[in-house]
C-alpha cells in the first residue's frame, strides 16, 4: 500500500514539473521579440543621424550651389522611411514623414532667402534679340523647381519620355533591381515578374500593369491614369483622378493627392503565383483598403479617396501573351 503511495506522489511530482516546465515554455514565448524593436531601433538611429545632417546644412548653408544637394539628401531620406515602412509602426511612420515634410519646408525658405524673387521694375530701354539670348544660356545657375519633388528620380533602367506607345518588360531572368517610369503621356505599360523597386514620376493617362514588387513603389505627379500594383508598401504623392488596384503588406500613404480610388489586384500572367510568392504576397491582406491620406488629420473619411464601386472595376487583366521586352 505504501509502494502504491509512493508511486502515485512520484506520478504527481512529475506532473507538477512538467506543468512548471510547460508554463516557463509559455512565459518564454510571451516575452517581446527583440528583433522588432531592433530595427526600429537600428532605423531610427540611422533617420535621426541623418535628419540632423540635412537639418545642420540647411542652418549653415549661404550658398545657393548647395540646394540641389540638401534636395537630393531629403529624397533619399525619405525614399529610405519608404523602403522601411512596412517594418515599422504606424507612428514611427507619420513621425518620420513628419520630419521630412519639416526638412522640405526649410528647404523652401531657404531657398526664398537666397533664391530671391526678381521685383518688377520698368526698363529705361527694350533689351535687344542678342541680350536675351546671351542672358538666356547660363550653366552655373540653380535651377529651382516650383514644386519640390519626394525623391530623386533615379539612373536605373525604365521607360521614359514616351507618347501614345505600348511598353512592355519582363523581369524573368533579368538582373534589374529598380525601374524607374517617368514623363508618359497616353502609354500602356505591362511589367512582368519581380523587381525589388518602382518609380513613377510624371505620367498622364496611363495604364500601368505590374507584377510583385519586392520592395516599395514610390509614385509622384500622375493624372488619369489606371494602376494594377502588388507590393510590400505603396507611397503615391500628387495624384489626381487615378484608379488603383492593389495587392500591399502595409497601409496605402496617399499625399497631396484627389480624386483617387481603391479596389483589389487582378492582374493575371503565367506564373503569377510563383512570383506573388517570391515576393511574399501571395496573401490578400485587404489593405488596399485601408488607405491613410497624410493630409487629411480629422477623424472623419478622406474626401480625397474612395473605394472603387465593383460595377465600375476592369475586372481580370491578363498579361500572358505579353511577353516580349520594348525598349
Amino acid at each position: 500500500m505504501e509502494d502504491e503511495e509512493q508511486t502515485l506522489q512520484k506520478k504527481h511530482q512529475l506532473m507538477l514539473e512538467r506543468l512548471s516546465a510547460r508554463h516557463q515554455i509559455r512565459l518564454e514565448t510571451l516575452k517581446p521579440d527583440p528583433s522588432g524593436s531592433s530595427t526600429t531601433l537600428a532605423f531610427l538611429s540611422r533617420f535621426n543621424d541623418s535628419k540632423k545632417s540635412i537639418a545642420a546644412q540647411i542652418k549653415s548653408s549661404a550658398d545657393p550651389s548647395r540646394l540641389p544637394d540638401i534636395s537630393a539628401a531629403i529624397s533619399d531620406l525619405e525614399k529610405f522611411v519608404a523602403e522601411n515602412s512596412y517594418l515599422l509602426p504606424s507612428y514611427e511612420i507619420r513621425s518620420s514623414l513628419k520630419t521630412i515634410s519639416d526638412l522640405k519646408q526649410s528647404l523652401e525658405n531657404l531657398t526664398s532667402q537666397l533664391i530671391p524673387k526678381k521685383k518688377f521694375s520698368f526698363k529705361k530701354s527694350k533689351p535687344t534679340k542678342t541680350q536675351i539670348e546671351t542672358r538666356i544660356p547660363q550653366s552655373d545657375t540653380v535651377s529651382v523647381p516650383e514644386k519640390t519633388t519626394s525623391y530623386t528620380i533615379r539612373d536605373s533602367p525604365g521607360f521614359r519620355h514616351k507618347q501614345n506607345q505600348v511598353l512592355v518588360q519582363n523581369f524573368k531572368g533579368s538582373e534589374i533591381g529598380e525601374f524607374t517610369i517617368s514623363d508618359l503621356d497616353s502609354c500602356e505599360v505591362k511589367l512582368i515578374g519581380c523587381v525589388n523597386a518602382l518609380f513613377f514620376n510624371r505620367l498622364k493617362n496611363c495604364k500601368i500593369y505590374a507584377g510583385p514588387v519586392v520592395g516599395s513603389i514610390l509614385m509622384e505627379e500622375v493624372e488619369d491614369c489606371v494602376f494594377v500594383l502588388a507590393s510590400h508598401q505603396i507611397r503615391i504623392h500628387f495624384a489626381k483622378r487615378s484608379d488603383f488596384y492593389l495587392r500591399v503588406r502595409s497601409r496605402p500613404i496617399i499625399e497631396d493627392s484627389d480624386g483617387v480610388r481603391f479596389a483589389n489586384y487582378c492582374l493575371k500572367y503565367e506564373g503569377i503565383e510563383e512570383d506573388l510568392a517570391m515576393a511574399a504576397l501571395d496573401e490578400e491582406t485587404g489593405n488596399w483598403a485601408n488607405v491613410d491620406d497624410f493630409k487629411w488629420l480629422r477623424a472623419m473619411q478622406s474626401p480625397n479617396w474612395s473605394i472603387l464601386p465593383e460595377e465600375e472595376r476592369v475586372g481580370d487583366v491578363d498579361l500572358t501573351n505579353s511577353n516580349s521586352s520594348t525598349s
